[in-house]
């Protein structure tokens, strides 16, 4: 074992607690990348510790095969302080926690439904799926898209910041959504009910349907916590 590996080695043993995220993250990407939500080095993972900094999974990375000890420990200004080099788009995540502070953890995947939803046409990019279902709107509420940048240009974070300050979720037009949540685990099944309601979009396809109605949305707020 390098010197590097023992120190980080030895960080780990001594923050129980750091050591039982590193094991979800790792965990969760290999779930996520067996149903199909991740695939190839797309998609980043990243969890907010006690003390501020970030744990976010490294670039290039596949989520199918992380490494707890290889992944990246970052301050909220992006400073690496242990792991390998963070994500391209940990610039992103950071800009998140930035607006959220009850945010914990953010999931940003390329599944194929909701990247689809991100290729379309809207003409409101303020919420661009409808509210079909009650899950959808409790888990995940109005999904804004942010306009396209390419895939790491810092410019992004101004406007998934901006996004931020009032959705938990968004979608990065010809790109993916960005998910937010108290826990790793609340990100993950917030993310799989946008997924699965970016199917249940096209499967409707332009048969009449019957979203919900404002009234029952307001019913929703009233009585679910978000």
């Amino acid at each position: 074992m390098s010197d590097a590996n023992r120190s980080q080695a030895a960080a780990r043993a001594a923050d129980p607690a750091e050591t039982r995220l590193r094991d979800e993250i790792v965990r969760t990407g290999a779930l996520l990348y067996a149903r199909g939500l991740a695939h190839g080095s797309a998609g980043n993972l990243s969890v907010r510790l006690d003390d501020g900094s970030i744990l976010v999974t490294p670039t290039n990375s596949s989520l199918g095969g992380l490494d707890p000890g290889r992944i990246s420990k970052v301050t909220l200004d992006g400073t690496l302080l242990s792991g390998d080099p963070p994500s391209k788009e940990a610039f992103f995540h950071l800009a998140v926690y930035e607006e959220r502070p009850a945010a914990c953890a953010i999931v940003h995947l390329h599944s194929t439904g909701a990247v689809a939803v991100s290729c379309l046409c809207h003409a409101d990019t303020s919420n661009v799926l409808p509210p079909l279902t009650a899950y959808q709107m409790m888990r995940v509420g109005k999904l804004p898209l942010v306009p396209y940048f390419r895939p790491g240009d810092r410019k992004l974070a101004d406007a998934v910041r901006a996004a931020a300050r009032d959705h938990k979720a968004m979608l990065l037009a010809n790109h993916g959504p960005i998910v937010a949540g108290r826990t790793l685990q609340d990100a993950v099944h917030a993310y799989e009910e946008l997924e699965e309601t970016a199917k249940v979009f096209f499967l409707i396809g332009n048969r009449p349907s019957s979203p919900l109605t404002c009234e029952q949305i307001d019913d929703l707020q009233r009585h679910v916590p978000s």
